[in-house]
């Protein structure tokens, strides 16, 4: 029986307990420049993001958008790190306050510019400001803006067994294999099994939007944020978007023997549009 739990308390970030992933550099400069990619994934944001006990993700936002600002990247990359500082608790008077120092020391007119990045990216609305509060419902857009990780490029892969568009990004393939699965509203994937002789199955944890889940000859149960999903192995069932909202979660694949995926039939519209 599917064994839905809310984990809040564990997705709690602590002082000293953070790891800051990061696939970028591999996403993009992978193949032209595996060393800097490695560098940038695994040693700036792997080792020096990830080193809390001294400096809080917090502070290292604010050294990060002041040497930027103060070396006059004013681009793309500055607005990267003013949401990821937003997002690691830097406030809008306190990002006022950082610029309004820069500005007297790094230059006015590299303050304005970076200003008008930061009322940008601190006038957005919130993914809770943009969501349907009573129903956890979300904008694609807002989650890739607010994704903990990248959202990835079109699942073009396994897109013959998703019904509408999906995104995928494999956070890892080492040791336990773990993606990032983000659904447009209305999307899902396909009937499916996840064959083990001994452990395998899945597990999901739901990090934004809202979905369902079904497991075959039982009622489809509504997922949102928070929400945890143990599919046991040889089990066949089907999880994604609602009709009116994107959905994304991170899909673990749990080791066993003898693992193998079985894709079945879609799920059938009519059956799917019953639902709320």
């Amino acid at each position: 029986m599917t064994n839905l739990a809310y984990t809040e308390a564990a997705m709690t970030q602590t002082k000293k307990a953070v790891n800051v992933t990061q696939t970028a550099g591999r996403q993009q400069l992978g193949d032209f420049a595996p060393d800097f990619a490695r560098y940038n994934d695994d040693i700036l944001f792997g080792e020096v993001w990830s080193k809390n006990d001294i400096l809080s993700l917090h502070d290292r936002s604010i050294v990060t958008v002041s040497a930027l600002v103060a070396s006059g990247m004013v681009d793309s990359s500055l607005k990267y790190h003013l949401q990821s500082a937003k997002k690691n608790g830097v406030t809008k008077e306190e990002m006022a306050e950082v610029i309004t120092q820069l500005g007297f020391y790094a230059g006015w007119p590299k303050a304005w510019a970076a200003f008008n990045l930061a009322k940008e990216v601190y006038n957005e609305p919130s993914a809770n400001n943009k969501a349907d509060k009573g129903s956890n419902n979300m904008d694609l857009a807002t989650i890739k803006e607010t994704s903990m990780f990248p959202v990835g490029g079109e699942n073009v892969n396994y897109a013959q067994y998703f019904d509408g568009k999906s995104y995928l990004n494999m956070i890892s393939t080492e040791q336990v294999v773990i993606g990032n699965v983000t659904f447009e509203p209305g999307c899902r994937n396909h009937w499916h099994i996840h064959h083990a002789a001994k452990g395998g199955g899945q597990m999901l944890l739901v990090t934004a939007g809202r979905g369902w889940y079904q497991e075959w000859g039982k009622p489809a149960q509504e997922l949102k944020t928070g929400d945890v999903v143990h599919i046991p192995a040889n089990v066949k069932h089907w999880h994604g978007a609602a009709k009116d909202s994107a959905f994304q979660h991170i899909a673990i694949e749990v080791p066993g023997e003898n693992t193998s995926n079985e894709w079945c039939e879609p799920v059938a519209e009519n059956e799917y549009n019953k639902l709320p």
